[in-house]
């Protein structure tokens, strides 16, 4: 008895001393916002005003649990994050009871099922396509669906390693991004497409020009079998990138070949390419280096620009053309960039693939360039839908990542991502186990072309590639959706009627 008296005497005294140093806190802090000058919501509501800024920064994650409707958030809602993280986990994505999809708003796309569809057993899987025909190295591309351009450094060395293993067990390409090779992109012995940013990043020599030798040490990997320029991105078209100093530790200054202690910044566009002409130029000097395919990424921003393009290779020959095109769109993402930039310029990719299908095609570049289309395409409508708009290929990043188990927390700018995706604090790294991570990165990419396959077979065609715009109809804003060639015809000397 007299113990417990005791305790119960001792749990008082520190439940007292706990309140009096909340109630001397709170003094504190109302003296400290009441004399600031910084914040006038905490310098005319002491204490009480600090709430404010919590809740603004904890409000994206209780609006993404408790009140957002499953088709609302942005980015990516719900049920877009829902369908990988099924897929990845290799579970049925199969619902019940009916779509929560509002077939009404404008701009959706409705695949138009056949009245008579293939059997299951005339279904046929997706051939590879050649890209680079008149290269020495030409690329026989396994898949439509690839994995589109993420730097070591924007993201950690267990993504990498995630994404390597996992390509290759889908039979997929891997795009490095800007930031270079490292050994975690080839450890997987996926196929590799090495991207060339504006600072050169692991070709480049001392003062940051091209260098040749380093590109045929590049290309000298088997795994390595093409190079995109990357001229452009959708997030920030116009603006180059700066990797903090901080970032650059010894192992990412010697795979990008750059300086520690000081931040790199990546010029707004390569300096040596001033026109259409340097730009041809440069994919030729690179594709005799190299002996393997090189193409372009870039925004739409004028459709003018691609017919000046177009035309310039048709004079000057297609053997100075790019062989592929990625179109990114101005929906497009990335770790950081400005706000006006991500919410302002650049084309969607919506409105872009289908003008620059039309100019290609126009033009007889058709078999010639690839067109490659990315740009928030991470479930199988979208790629169904840019496959049928015009695209040879479809890629993606944040489908991807979250398929790596990215929960949309908006950290990439910062060296906190809670699940060790774009963070190189070991801390969080320890989250993302490669031996678990690469098989939901495998399953997600099985999955994707498993049900483009099935929409394809769907709306009559035995594979993909075969979907043309007549197969997919878009909503309008008076209710009545209209067949996307009515919209935009595509190019072609036989009718799509």
């Amino acid at each position: 008895m007299g113990f417990a008296m005791n305790a119960i005497e001792v749990m008082a005294f520190v439940f007292v001393g706990v309140l009096g140093l909340a109630a001397l806190g709170a003094i504190v802090l109302f003296f400290v916002d009441r004399f600031q000058t910084e914040d006038a919501i905490r310098r005319n509501y002491p204490v009480i005003g600090r709430f404010r800024k919590l809740f603004t920064e904890l409000g994206e994650f209780f609006r993404q649990y408790f009140f957002a409707m499953d088709r609302e958030e942005l980015p990516f809602n719900r049920a877009q994050r829902e369908w990988v993280g099924r897929a990845a986990e290799g579970e049925g994505n199969t619902v019940a009871f009916g779509s929560t999809r509002n077939m009404q708003v404008p701009g959706t796309p409705i695949f138009v099922n056949a009245p008579f569809p293939p059997l299951d057993d005339q279904a046929a899987k997706t051939e590879p396509l050649k890209i680079g025909p008149t290269a020495r190295i030409p690329y026989m591309a396994p898949s439509f669906f690839n994995i589109s351009g993420m730097s070591y450094g924007a993201i950690s060395k267990p993504a990498v390693q995630s994404l390597s293993r996992g390509a290759k067990e889908a039979g997929i390409w891997l795009n490095t991004g800007e930031g270079g090779l490292s050994p975690f992109h080839l450890e997987g012995g996926c196929d590799i497409v090495f991207q060339i940013g504006t600072a050169k990043y692991g070709v480049r020599d001392h003062d940051g020009n091209l260098s040749d030798d380093k590109l045929r040490e590049v290309a000298a990997h088997d795994a390595v079998r093409m190079f995109e320029i990357k001229m452009a991105q959708g997030a920030k078209p116009g603006k180059g990138g700066i990797l903090p100093a901080e970032k650059i530790t010894d192992e990412i200054a010697t795979i990008r070949g750059i300086k520690q202690g000081h931040d790199s910044q990546s010029p707004n566009r390569h300096p040596e390419v001033r026109n259409i002409e340097d730009l041809l130029n440069m994919v030729s000097h690179m594709r005799q280096v190299t002996g393997k395919p090189v193409g372009i990424k870039t925004v739409v921003g004028s459709e003018q620009v691609f017919r000046d393009l177009f035309d310039a290779i048709v004079a000057r020959g297609d053997d100075c053309a790019p062989d592929f095109i990625t179109l990114d769109g101005g929906e497009g993402g990335t770790g950081a960039a400005p706000m006006p930039l991500i919410d302002l310029v650049g084309m969607s990719v919506r409105e872009a693939l289908p003008i620059i299908a039309n100019l290609r095609d126009e033009h007889g570049l058709k078999e010639r360039v690839r067109l490659i289309s990315s740009g928030k395409l991470i479930n199988p409508s979208d790629v169904a839908w840019a496959l049928a708009a015009g695209a040879d290929f479809v890629t993606s990043a944040r489908g991807f990542m979250f398929s790596l188990g990215c929960i949309q927390a908006l950290k990439c700018n910062k060296n906190t991502c809670p699940t060790g995706i774009t963070t190189h604090d070991p801390r969080f790294q320890k989250g993302l186990v490669v031996s678990h991570k690469y098989a939901r990165v495998a399953r997600y990419a099985k999955e994707i072309i498993h049900e483009v396959e099935m929409i394809a077979h769907s709306v009559g065609v035995t594979e993909p590639r075969q979907m043309r715009r007549r197969h997919v109809r878009i909503m309008q804003s008076n209710g009545r959706s209209v067949p996307m060639n009515e919209i935009l015809p595509s190019y072609s000397l036989v009718s799509e009627s």
